[in-house]
């Protein structure tokens, strides 16, 4: 459907005044035109009548002096007539239609039907006409005597032009008026129009501007009419749902940007993990071979002590590289789980006894908090891959506090288990919290260290839908939380 033109072009103010103030207008004329037509109308018939009452207050006078001949009397009460200032010209004829007597401008003989219609009917009556080139209204009515048979007759005309002037003037009033009471009626309609919708309008108008000029938070107050309010309260639930539907927005962005950043770790960690497989496996080969030709060669007994002290470091360099390799395969392997039920207390023991030469090399102390509540309940959990996490998690603790002390425990919660390493070292920077998780990141010597242990411990906790923090130890060291979840629970 096509839109008015005039809600394109003109404001709110101009439309109210053409669509109510105009017609109004139209309507208050028409109603004036209507009441002035019947108001000129009860002023001609109100003169008229004027005109005869004055003919009736001196038929009677006339009359007997018209019968007793006493042409004193009539001339004395045409004068009185004259006296009211509303007659123009007066005339007395006979019974034939002579003029007896005249006050005015000279008129005509009489016209025998004037007579014969006064003089056979007795009858009063008024007509327009012309006297000495004016155009008059004249009033008839007959003189009769003592007996009532007609003797004369008496004619009081009245200019037309009087009615014309009365009306006039009438009309000029009316146009006056009208026009006081067409714009008092515009006042009173613009004026309503500001103090029931248009203030309301305007505010809820700067509430949008406002809104266009960055003001997100800017609301329309309940005030007005019910229909402004509702429509103030409706833009103000479409501003809500847009807030709305941005925060859900921006929480979907983030989400994605952050999904995004994790596929593209994930690949990262892929092809970390594909490059680890392929220079393990190329180099597991030729370090068996260096092993085996040194192990070989300090059989020999003829090999002297500098000689003999060479070949045992190629074998303990060998070891380490060996030892490197297997952590690059474990970085790399993503094997399914194998599941199955163990207790959180014999899987530390395993630990610790694997470590023991460790601990005695840095001559460290590892403190076993365990769980009284706890000890004997299992959880069902890949125990190969957790306690290669745990060996990773206290293998740094050691190395961070040489000759220090280590806190090991863990917590059975209803989902899980969450296992506590804690250290006397210097602690873990916030600068690089962040980035410990990531693969081949140390902050160990060249040599010490692969940067792979922390992310094979990421990678344990992520398998098993828990989590690993980094927090600060009572200790005066790092605090690590490793948490697993029961697979059993997992899988229900």
């Amino acid at each position: 459907m096509r839109r008015p033109f005039f809600s394109k072009k003109l404001s709110f103010k101009v439309i109210m005044i053409i669509y109510i103030v105009l017609p109004l207008i139209a309507a208050v004329g028409l109603f004036s035109y209507l009441a002035l037509a019947s108001v000129q109308k009860h002023v001609i018939e109100q003169m008229q009548k004027d005109l005869e009452l004055v003919a009736r207050a001196v038929q009677l006078p006339l009359s007997h002096a018209l019968e007793r001949d006493r042409v004193g009397s009539m001339e004395q009460t045409l004068e009185s007539v004259f006296s009211i200032g509303r007659v123009y010209s007066a005339y007395v004829y006979d019974e034939s239609g002579e003029e007896i007597m005249r006050l005015g401008p000279p008129h005509p003989r009489a016209k025998s039907e004037q007579m014969n219609r006064v003089a056979g009917e007795g009858e009063r009556y008024g007509e327009f006409g012309h006297i000495a080139g004016r155009e008059v209204y004249s009033y008839f009515v007959p003189l009769t005597d003592m007996g009532g048979r007609v003797t004369g007759m008496l004619q009081l005309t009245r200019k037309q032009s009087d009615f014309r002037d009365h009306l006039g003037s009438i009309r000029l009033q009316g146009l006056i008026s009208l026009g006081f009471l067409l714009i008092i009626l515009s006042v009173v309609v613009l004026y309503g129009h500001h103090i029931a919708i248009g203030k309301h309008i305007k505010k809820l108008s700067s509430v949008m501007y406002s809104i266009t000029e960055g003001n997100r938070k800017s609301r329309y107050t309940d005030s007005g009419p019910k229909e402004i309010v509702q429509l103030g309260e409706t833009f103000n639930t479409m501003l809500d749902s847009i807030e709305s539907a941005e925060k859900d927005l921006e929480k979907h962005r983030k989400k994605q940007s952050l999904l995004e950043e994790k596929l593209r770790h994930a690949q990262k960690l892929a092809a970390l993990g594909r490059l680890a497989a392929g220079t393990a496996h190329e180099l597991g080969t030729p370090l068996s071979v260096i092993s085996g030709k040194a192990q070989r060669a300090l059989r020999k007994l003829n090999l002297s002590g500098p000689q003999r002290e060479a070949f045992h470091s190629i074998r303990d360099e060998v070891n380490r590289m060996e030892y490197i390799i297997r952590q690059l395969l474990d970085f790399s392997r993503r094997t399914p789980l194998r599941c199955s039920e163990i207790r959180p207390s014999d899987l530390i023991s395993s630990v610790i006894d694997s470590l023991n030469e460790d601990l005695k090399q840095s001559r460290t102390d590892l403190v076993v908090h365990k769980d009284s509540h706890s000890v004997a309940s299992v959880v069902k959990i890949d125990p190969i891959r957790v306690q290669q996490a745990l060996t990773n998690l206290i293998r740094n603790a050691i190395q961070c506090s040489a000759e220090g002390n280590i806190c090991c425990s863990w917590e059975r919660t209803d989902e899980g288990v969450t296992f506590h390493v804690e250290d006397d070292g210097p602690g873990i920077p916030e600068e690089i919290k962040s980035k410990i998780f990531e693969p081949f990141f140390t902050t160990k010597p060249v040599g010490e260290g692969t940067g792979l242990g922390l992310s094979i411990v990421h990678t344990v906790a992520q398998e098993h839908d828990g989590t690993i923090e980094i927090g600060n130890s009572v200790l005066g060291g790092s605090l690590f939380k490793l948490y697993v979840r029961d697979q059993s629970c997992a899988s229900a």
